[in-house]
């Protein structure tokens, strides 16, 4: 495993490091808490683009920002109201290209809507945002505005996600019947954040963890239309105190308002169907689990292992890479953030669009629209 991840470390450093003439994207970062670190990590192997400002509603994580990352003292804008982002817009007019929006859900589409009116591109965090209509807004924003918007997700840019992808468009698993997709913790709910509080995260396991294995599992069928969900949630552990001994322990119970588990299904326009499991603590025998596997009228797949499952010579075959780079999260977060530096600074594609995105919280949306009615329900355009 350490030679792998070398291996795939030193080929990003070789992509990346070359010195670099053309323009740099400058880069303001609203909301400087814990996922951000991941973000400056990354950028740090994207000459193309350097991170100069930032914006919190906390002092210290500005002070980390100084301290740890070098950005400026005079760029650094406190402010604990609703949009600390404004008083940084207006001080750093002409000085800031985009900005990379890791604040909470609730907190995403403002931010991006705000930048796309001041002509700014836009990356924003997992999910889009809260709801189907926000994302519309925040996308018809960046149309008008001209500019870029993308959003985080980084399991499409592994390895396993790409080649699956590659088999999968060029038919060898014919007609994708069926995929299942699990995000599940036995006991992980997180005890930091406020990943518990609904009214600013929009859910719990499924909009948090569960989003990631959903993105990853529609670029692999090509991303098709959802048109029905039927879906349930239940929460049982997360409201209470427990003394259970967990890698969380803590949590705050009396702020929590959102689900433990959620399992539900989802219809394509294609007839496939997706099965749904997302939990931050149930009762099952794997202590945290993110995969997926897909069924074909040719052949079957799983993601985590990239093993394909078919028939060949008379015979039902498993075949597993012999070799498979290691995608560490490094790794992935830069591929993530260089995609969209590209498409700002070259005007290329995409990976993860705010259509990508759209399509992504139609599901979410839909699944939890579902649980709240107690019955399958229709996703709206």
């Amino acid at each position: 495993m350490a030679d792998n991840n070398q291996s795939v470390s030193t080929k990003l450093e070789r992509k990346t490091t070359a010195p670099y003439k053309g323009k740099k994207l400058r880069v303001a970062i609203i909301g400087c808490g814990g996922i951000c670190q991941s973000h400056m990590q990354a950028y740090r192997s994207i000459p193309q683009a350097e991170v100069v400002a930032g914006c919190d509603i906390l002092q210290e994580r500005l002070d980390i920002m100084n301290e740890k990352w070098g950005i400026p003292k005079e760029n650094l804008f406190v402010d604990g109201t609703k949009k600390p982002w404004r008083a940084m817009f207006k001080a750093m007019k002409g000085k800031i290209d985009a900005v990379d929006v890791c604040t909470p859900n609730g907190v995403h589409a403002p931010a991006v809507i705000d930048a796309c009116n001041a002509g700014l591109h836009a990356m924003t965090e997992k999910p889009m945002a809260m709801t189907v209509k926000e994302c519309k807004d925040m996308i018809a924003a960046a149309k008008k505005a001209g500019v870029k918007l993308s959003v985080g997700f980084q399991r499409r840019y592994q390895q396993n996600s790409e080649n699956l992808a590659k088999l999968r468009a060029e038919g060898y698993f014919g007609d994708i019947m069926l995929v299942k997709v699990r995000a599940c913790r036995r006991r992980g709910i997180p005890n930091w954040g406020v990943f518990g509080q609904k009214e600013l995260q929009g859910g719990g396991p499924l909009i948090d963890i569960g989003v990631h294995i959903i993105e990853s599992a529609m670029a692999f069928l090509g991303n098709p239309k959802p048109v029905y969900a039927s879906a349930n949630t239940w929460t049982f552990l997360g409201d209470k105190p427990s003394e259970v001994m967990s890698m969380w322990p803590g949590w705050d119970h009396e702020t929590y308002t959102v689900e433990d588990f959620a399992a539900g299904q989802i219809r394509f326009d294609n007839g496939t169907i997706m099965q749904i499991e997302a939990s931050f603590a149930d009762h099952q025998k794997e202590h945290d689990i993110e995969d997926w596997w897909a069924y074909g009228t040719k052949a079957g797949c799983n993601w985590s292992t990239s093993e394909i499952y078919t028939d060949q010579n008379n015979m039902m075959v498993n075949m597993t890479p012999v070799f498979m780079p290691e995608s560490g999260w490094d790794y992935i977060f830069a591929r993530k953030l260089q995609n969209w530096v590209d498409g700002c600074l070259k005007g290329t594609e995409l990976g993860a669009s705010g259509e990508i995105g759209l399509n992504v919280q139609k599901i979410l949306c839909g699944l939890y629209d579902s649980a709240k009615a107690g019955h399958e329900i229709k996703i709206k355009d």
